[in-house]
Order: structure tokens, then C-alpha cells, then sequence
């Protein structure tokens, strides 16, 4: 896999992962959006370590800065 996230982009992916996570443990947000939310956390995650986004290979876009 070729990287092609930035590191603004993946401070973002995480910080919004972070925000999902303390709006359930606070019991912000509960039952289907939760749910669907903390799937939406757990792929920004994901993709945030790894500095890989599939959707963005399909779209073309590389947010990474290039040497």
C-alpha cells in the first residue's frame, strides 16, 4: 500500500475517532447512531495508522506531501 495521507488529514481522522468515543462514553449518543458512528471511529482509526485511505485511492486524491 502506497500511502497517500497527510498528517493533517490523520490528526483529523484521529481527533474526530476521539470525539466519537467521549460523546459515547458520556452517553451523548446511544443505540443505532452509535453504532454507526463508532464504525465510522474505528475506520478513521484504522486508516489514520496504517496512512492509507481506499476510498482516497479509488478517488484519485493524495493528501501526503511528496519528498
Amino acid at each position: 500500500m502506497k500511502k497517500n495521507m497527510g498528517s493533517t488529514d490523520r490528526i483529523i481522522r484521529l481527533s474526530m475517532a476521539t470525539l466519537i468515543a467521549v460523546l459515547y462514553v458520556n452517553n451523548v449518543i446511544e443505540g443505532t447512531l452509535a453504532m454507526a458512528l463508532g464504525a465510522v471511529a474505528v475506520i478513521f482509526a484504522a486508516t489514520s495508522f496504517v496512512n492509507f485511505c481506499p476510498l482516497y485511492s479509488m478517488l484519485g486524491i493524495n493528501t501526503c506531501q511528496t519528498k
